[in-house]
């Protein structure tokens, strides 16, 4: 009792600085087979009202540890050593855990990097948003319904209030983003920790979520520590920048200075690393042969029984698509979130069946992926992978990386001995930059970056001639992604590999496609060289994509 009159000074002294978040000397161990090992090591910040502060730096750098030390959500293996986390001038580190569930949620928002495995899958939407309302504020009854709606049309979500009784599968990965964010932003917190809030989102929609977040800010004089990989969008919203690596912070500066004239050496090697038309390491060429796939009319149509009286409602998602694709060739297929990019990458691939209904023909070497059963259709699959936007929702959380990668080998390559497929498993690990001994890890020891490194291995694991990325590199920072990038050329260099780029990051498709698809509402509205649609637009769609790009 004799503390909380200094406490009231402390609070009422933070409030005249206008700071938020004050992190000193904040020491993370985590406990390995070999000792304790530093994630992040006396680290400093201060964030203050109204102000976005980003933390950048490489997958694994510690950036997301940081961002759960400060809700005091560490795992078992982690252990805060040191640190004094002062919200409004309060020690967080001095709060009982119960007092913790009020600041989490309440005074502190947070927006985690994979949304899907952050939503409930068994609850509504709308029942997960009115429980953080409920906990949280003064809404109840109607007004709590009311409420809920009204956040999720402030972060775009379409039909919002008949959309409350959906579920998180029923949403493209940018709309449960977008939900997550309206989740965190829900009980308006003085501070809003944002971990990769647009990785999954589109250009168009990751600028009206930006726009978003700017307009709450101001209306809140929110804090937000940004963490993120993308540095055109670190330019774009942040007033200062702190560079981390290897635990530590190597550089804080406001943001124009950190982009016009960066200090220290990784922070000028990480700009270095940005993909963009200009440092294209090679010229396009004409396609040579008879294409590798050929899609024609593709359609995909969901049904869904409402009963035996009313009959069946149905959806369609993609409306007669149709593209090729030739060896050693990427084809970037851009657009909106929810335009039918991914469905159509899943209808290909035959992850379809019982879902929805699918039309049309998609013929790899001349056969058609699409009426192949049986024993043709494994073989076919070996000649067709796919690396998953969302890596830690596919790697089997209870297999050891060299059995994720092996059990695909096993299956599509029985010509393989076990010792082949051994060492082509630490071969690939090593070629997408994972230390040997991570053959007998699990995937949740890993960073972001890193479970999609694994996820891009398991892919080209089978030695396929068309590979289909979505997303492969919206987890990763710059410098691994540039290593990614790198990877996959040389793939295609020395295989011939096809590959279906699905993406939003027009950096990247500046940098590796041969060619450019343009989706809007499951049509392809256009299609053509990268240097022509990226340099002479056509259709509106592809005018507001390009608008919307942050650019350094």
């Amino acid at each position: 009792m004799t503390q909380a009159p200094q406490l009231e000074h402390d609070r009422t002294a933070w409030r005249s600085q206008g700071l938020v978040l004050e992190v000193d000397e904040l020491t993370v161990g985590i406990d390995t087979e070999s000792g304790v090992k530093q994630a992040v090591s006396r680290l400093k910040l201060a964030i203050s009202a109204g102000e976005t502060f980003a933390l950048v730096g490489e997958s694994g750098s510690g950036k997301s540890m940081t961002a759960l030390a400060l809700l005091r959500l560490l795992p078992d293996v982690a252990d805060m050593q040191a640190a004094h986390i002062r919200l409004a001038g309060e020690d967080l580190t001095r709060l009982t855990e119960s007092e913790m569930r009020r600041v989490r949620g309440g005074r502190i928002g947070i927006i985690f990097q994979e949304p899907s495995t952050c939503l409930n899958p068994v609850l509504t939407i709308g029942r997960q948003l009115e429980e953080i309302l409920q906990l949280h504020t003064e809404y109840r009854g109607e007004a709590l319904r009311r409420r809920a709606v009204q956040w999720l049309e402030r972060v775009g979500i379409p039909e919002a209030e008949r959309r409350l009784n959906d579920y998180p599968f029923q949403f493209s990965g940018g709309q449960k983003q977008r939900i997550m964010i309206a989740m965190a932003l829900a009980a308006e917190p003085d501070l809003l920790i944002a971990d990769e809030p647009t990785t999954a989102l589109d250009v168009t929609v990751q600028n009206q979520i930006l726009e978003l977040l700017e307009g709450i800010q101001r209306e809140l004089g929110l804090a937000i520590l940004l963490i993120t990989h993308d540095l055109a969008v670190v330019k774009k919203v942040a007033q200062h920048v702190a560079l981390m690596r290897y635990g530590e912070i190597v550089e804080v500066r406001d943001a124009e200075g950190f982009f016009a004239n960066p200090e220290h050496p990784y922070a000028r090697e990480l700009l270095a690393a940005i993909p963009s038309l200009a440092r294209r390491k090679r010229p396009l060429a004409p396609a040579v042969g008879a294409p590798v796939l050929e899609v024609e009319d593709l359609t995909v149509r969901y049904v869904k029984r409402r009963s035996l009286l009313r009959g069946t409602t149905g959806a369609d998602v993609l409306k007669g698509i149709r593209f090729s694709l030739h060896a050693g060739e990427t084809l970037a297929l851009l657009g909106g979130s929810g335009c039918g990019k991914t469905t159509a990458a899943k209808a290909l691939l035959g992850l379809l069946e019982g879902q929805a209904t699918v039309g049309g023909r998609a013929l790899l070497h001349g056969q058609d992926l699409l009426t192949a059963r049986g024993r043709e259709l494994k073989r076919m699959r070996g000649q067709i992978q796919i690396v998953f936007q969302d890596p830690y929702a596919s790697l089997d959380p209870r297999m050891p990386i060299g059995e994720i990668l092996a059990e695909g080998m096993a299956a599509l390559r029985p010509e393989w001995s076990r010792r082949e497929r051994e060492g082509r498993a630490e071969h690939l690990l090593e070629q997408v930059g994972l230390p040997p001994d991570a053959v007998r890890r699990y995937p949740h020891e890993f960073s972001g970056g890193q479970r999609q490194r694994i996820a891009i291995a398991r892919a080209l694991a089978v030695e396929p001639s068309v590979l289909i990325c979505d997303e492969p590199t919206s987890a990763l920072d710059v410098s691994v992604q540039a290593q990614i990038l790198d990877l996959l050329q040389s793939l295609q260099a020395s295989l011939q590999l096809a590959c279906l780029f699905i993406t939003h990051n027009f950096g990247v498709v500046e940098y590796v496609a041969d060619r450019i698809a343009i989706m809007h509402e499951g049509r392809i509205v256009e299609e053509g060289r990268a240097t022509d649609v990226l340099g002479s637009p056509r259709h509106p769609q592809t005018r507001a994509l390009l608008a919307a790009v942050p650019r350094l």
